[in-house]
């Protein structure tokens, strides 16, 4: 291991690039890479990486990006590419593909405002406008929790019993530009953690195969159910790879949901991303004060961890879920799937959504008690309540 302060980007580049290295004995590696701030320092690491047997493809757009990688994995390659905001808006139609292709592709994915108008900063709405594709998604909160899940990544999409594409997500600027002291893995340790990769199915020149072809709608169907079963495997085949990670690397990279103090809370929250770590300080303060405050990190978004999430929040009353994205009239993405996971197993529970950070917007410890004053005056739920408008009234509208 190799102790060095880096940014969020730095990481993200160095964990693809040593994934893809890993699989040299193999069929190699490849990626298609496209810039857009904040997102274009990871691609310009992995482009100056020297692959003992792989190629990176500058290309003249994210939908090309994609393509390449797709083209890469479907012949057995280990195969990335990284976005953001309106580049992964572009990407899209690749992106289902290599999730219905079942194709274990890794990208990673800086968080930023779509526009326009234009924003270049922190808002979850990009990554989650594709939260139905066929993909796993997992929201990360440090630099270190970036390399970290990255690499996870790869063992966990190339697992037989998944085989399907990645998301490792993080805010743009907070983390991807941030300096941390990061452990950077050698060489060595990722080629244990990485083996060969087997794609059972790639393109083979031995095999007359279709990739794409027009399916009758009992195929598709058939098709679709087995993503559905792969997703559901996907928290157990995970805690076999954090497991393995935690050997290899002596570090552990995190559950799929993260806790604090929630065995006895009666108010939680629930945030993802850099929001966790103010709010994990404001919950440290306010236990101090001998208030019975927990906090629930979600880390994995798709599949949504439902059971842990109920198991962690078994002792709560009031639940304030924060989300850095909005859906247009519906509130809170983030919100919408824990009032999901709850539904028919806890009667009484007030789930309150607070939009905060939204745009780039400081989630601050001044905003994170505003919003614990509001949870607790709350006898019922309302509609979501948006944070920080500038409008010289009261923040909370």
């Amino acid at each position: 291991m190799t102790l060095q302060v880096i940014t969020g980007n730095h990481a993200a580049g160095y964990a693809l690039s040593t994934a893809g290295e890993a699989n040299r004995t193999a069929r190699g590696t490849a990626c298609g890479i496209y810039p857009i701030t904040p997102q274009t320092e990871i691609v310009e690491y992995v482009a100056r990486f020297p692959f003992s047997k792989g190629r990176v493809v500058p290309v003249e757009s994210e939908h090309s990006a994609m393509a390449v990688s797709i083209g890469a994995s479907a012949n057995g390659a280990r195969a990335f590419t990284a976005s953001s905001a309106n580049g992964l808006a572009y990407m899209a139609e690749n992106i289902m593909v290599a999730g219905y292709y079942r194709l274990p592709i890794v990208m990673v994915a800086v968080n930023r405002t779509l526009g326009p108008p234009w924003n270049i900063w922190a808002d979850q709405g990009d990554t989650l406008m594709l939260r139905d594709f066929a993909w796993l998604q997992f929201y990360c909160e440090t630099n270190q929790e970036v390399l970290d899940t990255t690499l996870l990544a790869f063992k966990l999409a190339e697992d037989r019993r998944i085989l399907l594409p990645v998301m490792t997500c993080m805010d743009a600027f907070i983390v991807s530009h941030t300096q941390t002291e990061t452990d950077l893995p050698e060489q060595e340790a990722v080629d244990r953690f990485l083996p060969d990769l087997d794609l059972p199915h790639r393109m083979h020149p031995d095999e007359a195969r279709t990739l794409g072809g027009l399916t009758w709608p009992h195929e598709d169907l058939s098709m679709r159910l087995e993503i559905d079963e792969a997703m559901k495997r996907v928290p157990e085949v995970y805690q076999e790879c954090r497991k393995e990670f935690t050997e290899i690397f002596g570090r552990d990279p995190g559950d799929v949901i993260q806790t604090v103090d929630t065995d006895d809370a009666e108010s939680i929250l629930v945030a993802s991303g850099s929001m966790a770590t103010t709010a994990r300080e404001v919950v440290r303060q306010r236990r101090e004060a001998g208030e019975k405050i927990g906090l629930v990190k979600l880390k994995m978004y798709r599949p949504f961890p439902e059971l842990a999430l109920r198991e962690a929040c078994q002792s709560a009353t009031k639940l304030a879920v924060l989300d850095r994205n909005y859906a247009a009239g519906a509130g809170g993405v983030f919100w919408q799937d824990t009032r999901a996971a709850f539904q028919g197993h806890r009667e009484g529970l007030l789930i309150q959504n607070y939009i905060t950070g939204l745009c780039g917007g400081d989630v601050t410890p001044a905003v994170i008690d505003d919003i614990l004053a509001d949870l607790s005056s709350r006898s019922e739920v309302g509609d979501p309540v948006w944070m920080g408008i500038e409008t010289g009234e009261e923040t909370l509208q």
